[in-house]
C-alpha cells in the first residue's frame, strides 16, 4: 500500500483550513513513523565508469517514488533533464492508477539525460546509492510497497550495464549497508513519461507532507554529501 497515494495524490491547498491543517500534521506524524532503514552515507566512487563522451548521456533509474528521485537529480550538476516515469511494462499500461495496482511490471521511474564531461554514469550511480534510495530495500521504499517501487537500473548499453554490475558487487564487498543491494540491472525495454501533475512535484510542492518527511531530506543529503555535484536551482521536467 502506498500512503503517498492514499493521502497525498492532490496538492494541499496554499490556505488549508484549520480541519485541513490539523489533518495533514496528522499525516506527517503517521509517515514519520516510517522511518528510513538506512540513512543517506556518501559512498566511494566506482572503481569503474563509463568513458566520459562529447554527446549527452542517459539512463533510467527506479527508486521507489518517483517524486524524490527526481528532486535529487533536479539538483545534481550535470544533469541536463531528469523525467519522472514508467519503465519495465508495456506502454498500455503506462499510466499511474494502473502501475499503482503493482500488476504492470513497470516500477516508478526516472530518465536522466546528463554530460559526462560534468558528471559520469558512474557519479550518477553513487549519488542515487547514497542519497536517492534505500538500494537494501525489496519491493518498497520507506511506507510506499509493491513491485512500482522497486530500486532498480534499467542500462542503455552493455557498458552501462557492467559499470552498474561491478559497482553493486564492489559495494557489497565494503559491507557499507547492513544488508546486501537489492537494486536490480536490466535492460531499458522503453520508458513512458509519466502525467504532467507528477512531473517536478518536489519543487512545486514542498510543503506536502510526504514531500517534506521523505523527499526533502533526500535533496538536503545531496547538499551536505556531494557539495560539489549539488546545485540550488534545479532543472524541470515542464
Amino acid at each position: 500500500m502506498s500512503t503517498r497515494s492514499t493521502f497525498l495524490r492532490t496538492p494541499r491547498s496554499p490556505r488549508p483550513t484549520a480541519a485541513a491543517g490539523a489533518t495533514a500534521l496528522a499525516i506527517a506524524a503517521a509517515l514519520s513513523a516510517c522511518s528510513p532503514a538506512q540513512a543517506s552515507v556518501r559512498l566511494p566512487a566506482p572503481a569503474l565508469d563509463v568513458p566520459a563522451t562529447t554527446g549527452p548521456q542517459s539512463v533510467v533509474l527506479a527508486g521507489g517514488c518517483f517524486w524524490g528521485v527526481q528532486g535529487v537529480f533536479a539538483h545534481v550538476r550535470g544533469v541536463k533533464q531528469v523525467v519522472a516515469g514508467y519503465a519495465g511494462g508495456k506502454q498500455a499500461t503506462a499510466n499511474y492508477e494502473t502501475v499503482s495496482t503493482g500488476t504492470t511490471g513497470h516500477a516508478e521511474s526516472v530518465r536522466i539525460t546528463f554530460d559526462p564531461r560534468e558528471i559520469t554514469y558512474g557519479g550518477i550511480l553513487r549519488i542515487f546509492f547514497s542519497v536517492a534510495t534505500d538500494p537494501t530495500q525489496v519491493n518498497r521504499q520507506f511506507p510506499d510497497s509493491g513491485t512500482q517501487y522497486r530500486s532498480e537500473i534499467f542500462y542503455a548499453n552493455p557498458s552501462q550495464k557492467l559499470v552498474a554490475d561491478r559497482y553493486i558487487a564492489q559495494l557489497n564487498r565494503a559491507k557499507i549497508f547492513n544488508r546486501p543491494i537489492a537494486t536490480r540491472v536490466d535492460p531499458d525495454t522503453g520508458f513512458f513519461r509519466a502525467e504532467a501533475h507528477h512531473q517536478d512535484y518536489l519543487v512545486r510542492h514542498p510543503e506536502a507532507p510526504y514531500i517534506a518527511t521523505f523527499d526533502a531530506p533526500k535533496v538536503a543529503a545531496l547538499k551536505t554529501l556531494f557539495p560539489v555535484d549539488y546545485r540550488a536551482k534545479p532543472v524541470t521536467a515542464l
